[in-house]
C-alpha cells in the first residue's frame, strides 16, 4: 500500500513530534478523499501522497510535506480553510490556500480564470516560496498521469505546463523537474515527433554509449594526470532540448551530435578551470559555444562551465565542469539551499537575493496593478524568454530577460534609479532608452535629482514585471490625489459616450463587489488605480454596467394594458396617448434596432430616447412611457459617431471610403488631434436601422490604426 510506504519514509526523514503531525495529515486527507476517485480509476488519495513523495525527496519541511497531502482538500472536498487551520495551524492552512484554486468567483473565460489563479498562487508565492515547489510536485504527478484524461485536457494542461511550469521548475534550479516536465509535454504535444526521437535514439543507442565510454575515459585520465580528484559520467539530453534545437535550427536528427553531455565534477572551482585548460589543450574548442556559468551564474543561481570541443572521434562534444557544490544546486536548485528552521541564516539570505526575479513577478501580480490577463502575460514573458548578461558601470553583472532595455536595467537596479532616469549610455554611447539590451553591453544610467518621474509611455516600453510595478507604484504613490481626480473624470467621460451618468452606476451594492473581487480598499483607490493605469476605465464600466442592465432587466414595469397609437412620420409606436406629436431626441439619436423609452414632454410631445439615455436619468419616473419602432416602417435617422485612432497616412481617406462603400450618407464630419496626438473624428451618417451602422462600426474597427468606433451624442 502507498500510505505505508509514505509513512517509513516519514519516520526515515522527520522527528517524532514531525511524524505525528504528518501521519495525522494523511489520515486527515484519506478521510476526505474517501470515495473519490482520479480519472484513471485509482483512489484520489494515491495522488497527494504522490505529490508528498516528490517533497520527501526534494528534502522539503514536515510542513511543506504535509500541505501537500491536504492540498486538494479544501478544493474538492468538504473541508474548509478554518478546518485545516484549527486541525494544522496557520502555517500548514497558508500552504494549503496557497495552492488551492479559486471556484467561488465567476470569471467570463477559461483564460481569465486560469490567469487569476495563477494571480492567486503568487500572492501566496510572496509570503512562502514553498507553495510554488508544492505547485511544481503537484503538476509533475498530474503530467505523469495524464494518458487518463481526455485529449483536449491533455493539450489545454501540457501546454500551461511547457508556458508556466516547466520554465518556473528551471528558475527555482529543479533542472531534473524542468527537463521531465518538458518531455512530458512534447508526448502529448507533438506525439509523433516524440515517437520517432525515441526509436532515432534507440538505434543509436549503443553506438553513441561507446563513444561516450572513449570519451569519459579520456577525461578520467586527464584528472589523472593533473591530480585533480574527480568524478566523470554521460548524460543523455532529454528529448525536449533535441526537439527544440531540430526545430530552431532546422536540422534533422542525424545532424544533432550532442545528445549526450559529460560532466565532470571536481572538488573546487580552481580544479573546474585547470580542467578546462587541458581540455582545450587536447581536444578543440568549437568558437561561440564556450560558457561560463561560474563566473556570470544563471538567474537561479546554476554555476557551471560548458564548453563543446572536436573531440578526436570525429564528432563534437559538450562538456561541463563544476564542482559537487554546484552540482548538487544544478540538479535541486532551491530545494539544496532552502531550510525551513526556525532561525533562518545568513545562506538564507544571501540565497534570497539571488531570486529577485522571483520578487519582480510578485510585485506585478498586485491586483490593483495589473489584471488577471495582464499578469499572466507579463509572467510568460519573465519566464519564457531567454536571458541577456550586462554590466553595471562598476562591472556587476545583472541579467535580464532577452528584449529587455534600458529602463528595465535601471528598475532591476533600484526604484529610484528608474524614476530618475533621464537617459542611458550603452558602451559609452547615447542611446533611446527603448534600445534592446544584448549580452556583453556596458549599461549606464543617467539620472537627474530634477526629474519629475517617470512617463506613462514607459509602460508600454518596459519588457519586465519588475519595471512595470515599480512604475506603477510611482504612479500610485506621489501622484494619488491625481490620480484620483483623473481616474474619476475618465470614468466619468466615458461612461457619458456610452449613455450614462456615473453617479447611477456606482452603486455601493456592485462597488463592493468589484473592490472585493480586485482587493481595493476604497472608491478613491479605485478611482487611484484607474488614474495610474492600473485598471483600464473598460474593466471598471463594463462590469458596473452589466450589473445596471440586470437590475433594469429585474425591475422592468409590467407593460400596461391599453391602446397604441402609431406615429405615421416616426416608424415609432406610443403607448398610451394618441393626440401627442412623436419626435426623436437629438442628444442620443435612437435608430432603428436601439431600444427606446419616450419622455413626455411639456408641451413639445413625446421624446423618444434611447433606454440608458443620461439625460433621463433624474426624470420623473411617471413622465417615460414604453415605446417601440414599428414592425416594416421604413425612414432614414441621424447617428453621430466617433472614431478613434493613430495619426496614420491615410486614415481619414479610409474612413470616409468605407462609408461611401456602404453606400450611407454622410451629413457632417470634423477631425481633430487630441494632447496625446492621438486623431479624433466626428461624423454624422443617415441610416435606416441599427444594424447598418453596427456593420459600419465593424468595418472601421477593422482599419488598423483605428483603436475605438462607438456612437456619440453628437458634434
Amino acid at each position: 500500500m502507498p500510505d505505508i510506504d509514505i509513512r517509513k519514509k516519514f519516520s526515515t526523514n522527520y522527528s517524532s513530534q514531525q511524524v505525528e503531525v504528518l501521519n495525522r495529515a494523511l489520515d486527515y486527507a484519506t478521510k476526505m478523499h474517501e470515495g473519490q476517485k482520479r480519472e484513471s480509476g485509482e483512489p484520489y488519495i494515491t495522488h497527494p501522497i504522490a505529490v508528498a513523495n516528490i517533497l520527501i525527496d526534494l528534502g522539503l519541511d514536515y510542513s511543506a510535506v504535509s500541505a501537500a497531502l491536504l492540498h486538494d482538500c479544501v478544493e474538492d472536498t468538504t473541508a474548509t480553510d478554518e478546518d485545516i487551520k484549527r486541525n494544522f495551524g496557520d502555517e500548514i492552512a497558508e500552504l494549503v490556500l496557497g495552492v488551492t484554486k479559486l471556484k467561488k468567483l465567476s470569471f467570463k473565460s477559461k483564460e481569465e480564470e486560469q490567469a487569476e489563479n495563477f494571480r492567486r498562487m503568487f500572492f501566496a508565492i510572496a509570503k512562502d516560496i514553498r507553495v510554488l515547489i508544492i505547485k511544481i510536485a503537484d503538476r509533475l504527478h498530474n503530467m505523469r498521469t495524464i494518458s487518463s484524461l481526455s485529449k483536449e485536457r491533455q493539450i489545454a494542461m501540457a501546454t500551461e505546463t511547457l508556458e508556466i511550469f516547466a520554465p518556473l521548475a528551471s528558475r527555482l534550479g529543479l533542472s531534473y523537474f524542468k527537463c521531465e516536465l518538458e518531455d512530458l509535454c512534447l508526448k502529448v504535444l507533438h506525439p509523433t515527433a516524440y515517437e520517432q526521437l525515441v526509436n532515432e535514439i534507440t538505434l543509436k543507442r549503443s553506438e553513441r554509449q561507446e563513444l561516450v565510454n572513449k570519451i569519459c575515459e579520456r577525461l578520467t585520465e586527464m584528472l589523472k594526470e593533473l591530480g585533480i580528484k574527480g568524478e566523470v559520467s554521460g548524460r543523455p539530453k532529454h528529448f525536449y532540448s533535441i526537439y527544440k534545437k531540430m526545430t530552431t535550427q532546422n536540422k534533422t536528427f542525424d545532424q544533432i551530435y550532442d545528445l549526450t553531455a559529460v560532466r565532470v565534477i571536481v572538488e573546487n572551482i580552481k580544479d573546474c578551470y585547470e580542467v578546462l585548460g587541458m581540455i582545450h589543450t587536447v581536444w578543440k574548442p568549437i568558437p561561440g559555444r564556450f560558457k561560463d556559468y561560474i563566473a556570470v551564474p544563471k538567474s537561479n543561481n546554476y554555476q557551471s562551465l560548458h564548453t563543446t570541443v572536436m573531440t578526436t572521434y570525429g564528432m563534437p562534444f559538450e562538456i561541463q565542469i563544476r564542482t559537487y557544490e554546484m552540482h548538487k544546486i544544478a540538479e535541486y536548485g532551491i530545494a539544496a539551499h532552502w531550510k525551513y528552521k526556525e532561525n533562518r541564516g545568513a545562506e538564507n539570505n544571501e540565497f534570497d537575493e539571488k531570486l529577485e526575479w522571483l520578487r519582480g513577478v510578485m510585485d506585478v501580480q498586485s491586483s490593483e496593478n495589473s489584471s488577471p490577463q495582464e499578469f499572466y502575460e507579463s509572467l510568460k514573458f519573465d519566464l519564457y524568454s531567454g536571458q541577456v548578461f550586462v554590466f553595471t558601470p562598476r562591472g556587476d553583472v545583472i541579467n535580464l530577460p532577452e528584449g529587455s532595455n534600458s529602463i528595465d536595467f535601471a528598475y532591476n537596479l533600484h526604484s529610484e534609479i528608474g524614476n530618475k532616469c533621464i537617459g542611458a549610455k550603452i558602451n559609452n554611447k547615447m542611446v533611446p532608452l527603448e534600445t534592446k539590451l544584448q549580452t556583453g553591453d556596458y549599461v549606464e544610467i543617467i539620472t537627474s535629482a530634477n526629474a519629475k518621474g517617470p512617463s506613462r509611455d514607459w509602460l508600454r516600453i518596459v519588457k519586465t514585471s519588475q519595471a512595470k510595478s515599480k512604475i506603477k507604484a510611482f504612479f500610485k504613490k506621489e501622484l494619488k490625489e491625481e490620480n484620483i481626480r483623473k481616474g474619476k473624470d475618465m470614468l466619468e467621460r466615458e461612461a457619458k459616450v456610452r449613455g450614462y451618468s456615473l453617479a447611477s452606476l456606482m452603486q455601493p451594492k456592485w462597488l463592493d463587489v468589484i473592490m472585493q473581487r480586485y482587493s481595493i480598499s476604497s472608491l478613491d483607490d479605485l478611482y487611484a488605480s484607474v488614474g495610474y493605469g492600473g485598471f483600464t476605465v473598460n474593466q471598471i464600466l463594463s462590469k458596473l454596467i452589466d450589473f445596471y442592465k440586470k437590475e433594469e432587466k429585474a425591475h422592468a414595469p409590467v407593460k400596461p394594458n391599453y391602446s397604441v397609437k402609431s406615429s405615421t412620420t416616426s416608424g415609432i409606436i406610443v403607448k398610451g396617448h394618441d393626440d401627442l406629436l412623436v419626435r426623436i431626441s437629438r442628444c442620443c439619436n435612437p435608430v432603428p434596432g436601439d431600444d427606446i423609452v419616450g419622455f413626455i414632454s411639456r408641451g413639445r410631445g413625446i421624446a423618444i430616447h434611447r433606454v440608458g439615455c443620461s439625460n433621463l436619468k433624474n426624470v420623473e419616473p411617471f413622465r417615460l412611457i414604453e415605446a417601440h419602432w414599428e414592425g416594416e416602417k421604413a425612414s432614414s435617422f441621424l447617428v453621430a459617431v466617433q472614431v478613434e485612432g493613430k495619426d496614420t497616412s491615410g486614415l481619414l481617406a479610409r474612413i470616409t471610403t468605407t462609408i461611401s462603400n456602404m453606400n450611407l450618407t454622410m451629413t457632417s464630419l470634423v477631425a481633430r488631434m487630441d494632447k496625446n496626438n492621438n486623431v479624433i473624428v466626428n461624423f454624422s451618417i443617415r441610416v435606416n436601422k441599427i444594424e447598418e451602422f453596427e456593420q459600419l462600426q465593424k468595418k472601421l474597427s477593422q482599419i488598423p490604426s483605428v483603436d475605438k468606433v462607438f456612437r456619440s451624442n453628437g458634434q
